[in-house]
């Protein structure tokens, strides 16, 4: 059994975060068999406080650190057991686990989710200079190929032009030299 998560997520404080947690599993979910816990703590060195369990129902314990905040967000059938936590507080942040196990799977699966709360998202990236930057080097670039197509034309027009003076020159030649009468050597 694997369980797929997240390892660290950041969350406003104040606002909903979902903490996603999924599982795969070599056998079908059999809801009398299937077992899943989530636990939160402060740090790794902490007691491990249980705050949503599964025993043939979803059933959120209520603790005073959550009260009623935290909510199942998952889908069964597709292996999915993600929770939510609205109006997340500083006090939030820790480290979330979720445990599975699925019979006959022989192994507990288990994921660790490190969640940090911040109260101000960071400033946005502004990429005004890095989109000038690109805009003035393809510009370059478009300017450096049309000018290279351009020259590339030129020449080849040029070429086909002294090729077919040569060929004009050959069949004038041709013709002065096959029987044709030039006027400074006439016969008496």
């Amino acid at each position: 059994m694997d369980v797929l998560v997240a390892q660290q997520i950041n969350a406003l404080n104040g606002t909903m975060v979902r903490i996603s947690c999924s599982f795969t599993s070599c056998y079908r979910l059999d809801p009398t068999k299937f077992a899943m816990n989530w636990t939160y703590q402060e740090t790794f060195n902490d007691t491990e406080e249980m705050f949503m369990t599964f025993k043939n129902k979803i059933t959120p314990l209520r603790t005073d650190r959550f009260g009623d905040r935290v909510k199942f967000a998952g889908n069964l059938d597709k292996n999915d057991i993600s929770i939510t936590i609205s109006d997340v507080q500083l006090t939030d942040e820790g480290i979330y686990n979720c445990y599975v196990r699925n019979p006959p799977d022989r192994i507990q699966g288990h994921g660790v989710i490190q969640l940090s709360v911040v109260t101000e998202l960071p400033p946005p990236r502004d990429s005004t200079i890095a989109v000038a930057i690109g805009a003035s080097v393809g510009g370059m670039l478009a300017l450096v190929i049309l000018s290279m197509v351009v020259v590339k034309c030129v020449r080849r027009q040029k070429k086909q032009e002294l090729i077919s003076d040569e060929q004009k020159m050959e069949e004038e030649g041709k013709t002065d030299g096959e029987g044709g009468t030039e006027e400074g050597t006439k016969q008496l």
